[in-house]
């Protein structure tokens, strides 16, 4: 099935270039593009697309109207899912997006939009009614909780970092173990150490584990 995507970006030589490189993906039809948050607003509500992938910062205000989109659709078009792209990580920003849940949210670095892979996957995973957060967001604030003296961060092991950067990207269990060469016995091993080290709740499903510790992370959990 095609995903339906709408692009929100008011520089247009960076909107062109993004429209032009997800015209490249036979799985993603970019039905709008939009350089400002009142256009942006108008196309979701009228297209219904299965995902929003647009600027955080852009006009009226230029401050976080990626979070006020994504806000809207979570009130009005629960199953649209929003991807937003940052120049810079703040910490403000992640816990503003997975406040009220991290199903179907995305957060990623601008640099990121030239992996045209890269971009299509966290689509596709956004798009499922997954969740995820660009691994170097994930770095900054395990750097951020350490050098705040959290001593629970600074108890995670390097495998543990590693699990939690390939759950911030939405893989599964599964994908995990493949990817660091490990069993998927000592995947669930390791993540439920990383939510023992940092006190937050364990749960079955898959998103509100990766909210859990992100929000952890981003300090709204103590």
């Amino acid at each position: 099935m095609t995903i339906r995507l709408v692009l929100g970006e008011d520089n247009a030589l960076l909107r062109e270039g993004m429209r032009g490189l997800l015209s490249l993906s036979e799985d993603i039809e970019v039905v709008a593009s939009c350089a400002d948050l009142p256009t942006l607003r108008e196309s979701v509500d009228a297209l219904r697309p299965d995902v929003v992938l647009t600027d955080i910062r852009m006009p009226p205000s230029w401050t976080d109207e990626g979070v006020q989109i994504a806000r809207h659709c979570r009130a009005h078009h629960p199953d649209t899912g929003v991807v937003l792209l940052s120049q810079y990580v703040d910490p403000g920003y992640v816990r503003s997006l997975l406040d009220s849940g991290s199903a179907g949210r995305g957060y990623l670095l601008k640099e990121r939009v030239s992996d045209l892979d890269e971009l299509v996957s966290a689509v596709t995973t956004v798009a499922s009614g997954g969740s995820v957060v660009d691994p170097q967001v994930i770095e900054h604030l395990v750097k951020a909780g350490m050098s705040r003296g959290d001593r629970n961060v600074g108890r995670l092991s390097a495998r543990e970092l590693e699990v939690l950067a390939e759950m911030s990207r939405g893989h599964s269990n599964a994908t995990i173990a493949s990817t660091l060469f490990i069993t998927q016995r000592a995947v669930e091993k390791h993540i439920n150490s990383i939510f023992a080290k940092l006190g937050v709740a364990g749960s079955d499903g898959a998103h509100p584990r990766v909210r859990a510790v992100l929000l952890y992370l981003s300090g709204s959990v103590s």
